[in-house]
């Protein structure tokens, strides 16, 4: 990916409900930008101007037209039919032989590492928890330079959190990642992040 994210003079609005006003920010690549700011203040409606899933009232939005993006939502947003597995595997295509075989070790170490089993339960019987752990780690090992995550630890426990975290840090290095959060503690995993504050229609490091 060559290139970073920016908004320039951004205006994004929902009937009388102003999120965005006039809003202009850079976002230097290969690095996490953690935003932050009450519930409401268009953390969500930013992250999603970014990845290209909403427009702007005014102003341009820039995006490297290389980029390629992966995204834990609020909402799961997983295939309820299949397993944790094959959900993680679903941004990858069709892999075969050796590339399978080292994508699936890579796999089972990685839900080990959260504290997820391996097994063929569908995704619609495991906990809310454990569903949440199988969208972060779609969105971390997906071939993909930018992740997005919004809000991805909300109602975990602080031990899950600590293994999340673990498997995550060295996933995200040298990759562009937006985290947004409205949990201050959650800033301590990020001590190099470049931290916004959106609020007010407005979103300021």
């Amino acid at each position: 990916m060559t290139g970073g994210f920016a908004l320039r003079r951004v205006d994004k609005a929902y009937g009388d409900l102003v999120v965005l006003s006039g809003v202009t920010a850079e976002f230097a690549p290969a690095r996490a930008h953690v935003l932050m700011g009450p519930s409401g203040a268009g953390k969500t409606t930013l992250l999603r101007l970014l990845m290209g899933l909403e427009e702007p009232d005014a102003g341009l939005v820039e995006r490297p037209r290389d980029a390629r993006l992966a995204a834990t939502f609020q909402e799961d947003r997983l295939l309820d039919g299949l397993t944790a597995t094959a959900n993680i595997r679903a941004p990858h295509g069709r892999m075969r032989g050796a590339e399978l075989a080292a994508f699936l070790a890579r796999e089972r170490a990685a839900l080990a590492s959260v504290g997820l089993p391996v097994d063929a339960r569908p995704v619609r019987e495991l906990s809310g928890g454990q569903r949440r752990r199988v969208s972060i780690l779609r969105c971390a090992l997906a071939d993909a330079d930018a992740l997005f995550f919004d809000e991805p630890l909300k109602g975990m426990d602080d031990a899950t959190v600590g293994r999340v975290m673990a498997f995550l840090l060295p996933e995200m290095e040298g990759r562009t990642v937006f985290w947004v959060t409205h949990d201050e503690r959650e800033l301590a995993w990020f001590p190099r992040a470049e931290r916004w504050h959106v609020a007010g229609g407005t979103a300021r490091r």
